[in-house]
């Protein structure tokens, strides 16, 4: 009987000293949660991508900054109505807690609108921002901040939405959505600054910019891979810069901020299985998780989460990779593909034009037989995706196989609904205050949960 009673004791007073939240956790009473969320999400980055920079920038002994973050989690992505995901489910998934369909934005797969994990913190008068190297207005910033059934259809109506959802920082590519020509004559860059945001075009006036609001279009579509930023003469800011600039406007709310910031452009070089840009683009982000977490180092309130929405191309740091020769490589295949001279036909190339360009700028010789090939690829072309990344897929995983890159085949990546995603479970790192509630296996709902869980805010 005593024992029963003191049982009774202990768990009246656990229940006393606890709070009991959504996702079945309990934390004491007294326990805050984090004052600031970061999220920071590699696009396409398994772990091929993360092991794949790790050895072309330190070598086989060396780490990413990324890895010495204390807790670790693997996570699944698949969306509802597919076993792998596209950017705009999976990116959804992970602002708003539900699975949803292919190609949809900030909906459940019924059409309803719902509220993302930005939202609830906007609706607890907390600041909030989203960046990305991609168009400000694709899928994963989209997903965060604005609700469309269709992420092709749907840009123009998202650029509206995160203005009129005074998203309090946005930056990336994706200029051209915000124009006259693309908004029935209606110039939302005006309308932004007539809001109070000040607006930035390039990386000196973004490092320039003060004020409580930030819109900040550095491209008109994608910002520019790392890799060929000298070659077209780009004044973009790194992502660790706009990193830095968000956390700066952001930090100025008492209250906190929630951040998303995305390295987007390492999907885009695992698409085409462009590994010297996986490097590039995978060590960028890393540098901007580093400046995000020695930040929340010294803030003490802050919860830093590195994730990623999907894997890409299935990559590997395979064993004969020329790791010494995919160094040496000046441009991306996107870029290779924009110096190639076309025939009358439009569709394909000439010969000489391929192989100059791929002598200059990957140190390949093709012979005649390997460029003609390439050019009945052109003219044969079935991707169900993506057609005008088709050529710059084409030449990038024609350079993998010259240099033993461990990525799937062109021709599963052209039978794939979303050109060549995965569904390989995907790595999460976490830091700061809460980030021990990130471990094990989750799926990627789990992700904004356990933060809303955190944060003691309920979605309707």
């Amino acid at each position: 009987m005593k024992v029963k009673l003191i049982c009774i004791i202990l768990f009246i007073s656990c229940m006393m000293f606890s709070v009991f939240h959504a996702d079945g956790s309990a934390h004491p009473a007294s326990e805050e949660g984090p004052k600031n969320v970061i999220l920071m999400i590699g696009d396409g980055m398994g772990v091929g991508q993360i092991e794949i920079a790790r050895k072309l920038q330190y070598g086989k002994n060396g780490h990413l900054f990324l890895e010495s973050l204390p807790h670790t989690a693997f996570v699944h992505t698949e969306s509802a109505n597919n076993l792998v995901t596209d950017s705009a489910a999976g990116g959804t998934a992970l602002a708003i807690g539900k699975k949803t369909n292919n190609g949809s934005i900030g909906v459940t797969p019924d059409g309803k609108e719902a509220d993302s994990i930005l939202d609830l913190f906007k609706n607890n008068g907390k600041k909030a921002g989203v960046i990305s190297t991609n168009t400000i207005t694709d899928a994963t910033p989209a997903a965060f901040t604005a609700s469309v059934s269709n992420r092709w259809t749907g840009q123009e109506e998202i650029a509206r939405q995160q203005l009129s959802n005074q998203v309090d920082v946005l930056m990336g590519g994706g200029r051209a959505y915000f124009t006259p020509k693309k908004q029935n004559g209606r110039d939302l860059i005006k309308d932004a600054i007539h809001k109070g945001y000040t607006y930035a075009s390039n990386r000196e006036e973004l490092l320039h910019a003060k004020g409580s609001k930030l819109l900040g279009l550095f491209n008109d579509g994608y910002m520019n891979f790392k890799l060929d930023r000298p070659l077209t003469g780009s004044k973009e800011p790194s992502l660790k810069e706009m990193t830095k600039k968000a956390i700066s406007v952001l930090s100025k709310e008492k209250k906190g901020f929630f951040l998303m910031a995305e390295g987007a452009r390492i999907d885009h070089a695992s698409h085409a299985g462009d590994i010297t840009s996986i490097w590039k683009e995978t060590i960028e982000f890393d540098e901007a998780v580093k400046y995000a977490v020695e930040w929340a180092k010294k803030d003490g309130k802050t919860l830093v989460i590195v994730a990623a929405d999907h894997e890409t191309m299935g990559l590997s740091a395979s064993e004969p990779l020329d790791i010494k020769n995919l160094k040496e490589i000046k441009a991306t295949p996107q870029y290779m593909v924009g110096q190639f001279v076309k025939h009358q036909n439009m569709r394909s190339y000439r010969t000489e034009s391929i192989r100059y360009v791929l002598k200059k700028y990957a140190h390949i010789d093709l012979t005649d037989k390997e460029a003609e090939e390439f050019n009945s690829h052109m003219l044969n072309a079935d991707s169900k995706v993506y057609p005008e990344h088709f050529a710059s897929w084409e030449i990038g995983s024609l350079i993998a196989e010259k240099h033993y890159g461990g990525i799937i085949t062109p021709r599963v990546r052209a039978l794939s609904s979303t050109g060549g995603h995965t569904g390989n479970m995907v790595p999460l790192f976490a830091y700061g205050k809460g980030s021990e509630a990130f471990s094990g296996v989750m799926d990627n709902t789990d992700i904004p949960k356990k933060i809303a869980s955190l944060m003691n805010y309920q979605w309707k």
